[in-house]
């Protein structure tokens, strides 16, 4: 992202008038924040809204820790960078919270380095994004088959047997690498819409519909079916081409 936007960042530090000092330097160089004193509020929040960066005090009240805290968003697929802020100083901590995060910062530290770092750290992360077609499907992903297909995620195309590649657009690509990565998996439409669009994005069971009839239609137009590919009523789909020949 171009650090020229007002970036939000979300810091959790229960020092009250750390997180006041924090939050006023951080406003005054044009970002928008938003304070928690604890963990969970803050995990909440974060499962519903959007944020460029985390700032995450490692030491907290509440029963969960800020690496707790970042293992907690990792495992629900909430992506956000994060730096971490603590007063120890033990390199061991240090290494667990830089492979856990993006950053991290012994306390007492300078404000205007905690700004030059941010802006340093939004700087990789947009890098890193304007190299995802989706949020499951990297351009330096390796082709794949599927079905009689072949997927070239680098160029954005299909091939079919015997015919010249063809564009596939981005949202049917993820859609077509999340089940072939997911093969013999029953996945609920939330997690496949969470898989291709992102954690808070909001898409609806219908658009994932027509994304997927999409899908078929081009399959169909070179004879070719998603074969294994089924609805499970109440829950969301099945892939399982290697189980067609067992029905």
């Amino acid at each position: 992202m171009s650090t020229n936007a007002s970036p939000f960042v979300v810091v959790v530090e229960d020092e009250e008038h750390l997180l006041r000092l924090v939050t006023t330097h951080l406003e005054a160089a044009g970002m928008q924040v938003q304070g928690y004193a604890s963990a969970p509020p803050a995990l909440r929040f974060l499962r519903k809204n959007f944020a460029n960066l985390l700032l995450l005090d490692v030491n907290l009240p509440g029963g969960m820790s800020g690496f707790e805290l970042r293992a907690a968003l990792t495992c629900e697929r909430i992506e956000v960078p994060t730096i971490f802020l603590t007063g120890n100083a033990v390199e061991a901590d240090k290494l667990h919270g830089l492979g856990l995060g993006d950053d991290y910062m012994t306390k007492p530290f300078s404000h205007a380095e905690l700004v030059a770092r941010i802006h340093t750290v939004l700087r990789r992360a947009g890098r890193r994004a304007d190299l995802n077609v989706t949020e499951n499907v990297h351009v330096a992903d390796v082709p794949f088959e599927i079905c009689g297909a072949r997927i070239i995620p680098a160029r954005l195309e299909v091939e079919f047997p015997n015919m010249p590649p063809e564009p596939l657009g981005r949202k049917e690509l993820g859609v077509l690498a999340h089940l072939h990565a997911n093969r013999g998996q029953v996945l609920t439409r939330k997690a496949l819409i969470h898989a291709v669009w992102g954690q808070h994005a909001n898409v609806t069971s219908r658009s994932l519909d027509q994304y997927i009839v999409k899908i078929r239609e081009q399959f169909r137009r070179h004879g070719l079916e998603l074969k294994g590919f089924r609805t499970v009523h109440g829950v969301g789909y099945l892939f399982d081409p290697e189980g067609v020949a067992d029905e």
